[in-house]
């Protein structure tokens, strides 16, 4: 099997144990571990998204087949964002206020693996 097909299969899992936590189950039934299931799916469903996405941008903007290390840690950074804005709305604090902390945190950790990797 080859390296670029994990993240398809593995989001793919994680969107189908995502559906089925959601179809089969309460939010009070779930308790402590099934909200960190929740959010553990959802970030891997997010992640695989957010890849395929990124590779078909680089390959029909820059022409570029290869995907790097340093893109997967820019997926994976980026795929973080709309987890925080969930546990944002969550907690009922969602601001335009909230909403650029999330950006400037996005934007600083997008700038940390420019920087160091």
């Amino acid at each position: 099997m080859k390296h670029k097909h994990i993240e398809i299969i593995m989001s793919t899992a994680g969107l189908a144990a995502l559906i089925l936590l959601l179809t089969l189950t309460s939010p009070t039934e779930t308790g402590p571990l099934g909200v960190l299931v929740f959010f553990t799916t959802l970030y891997i469903t997010i992640l695989g998204f957010v890849v395929l996405f990124m590779r078909t941008f680089y390959r029909l903007a820059f022409k570029k087949s290869d995907f790097r290390a340093k893109d997967y840690l820019y997926s994976a950074i980026l795929s973080f964002g709309p987890i925080m804005i969930l546990m944002a709305r969550s907690f009922g604090a969602i601001t335009p206020w909230t909403i650029s902390l999330i950006l400037i945190f996005l934007s600083l950790a997008e700038f940390l693996v420019y920087k160091r990797i």
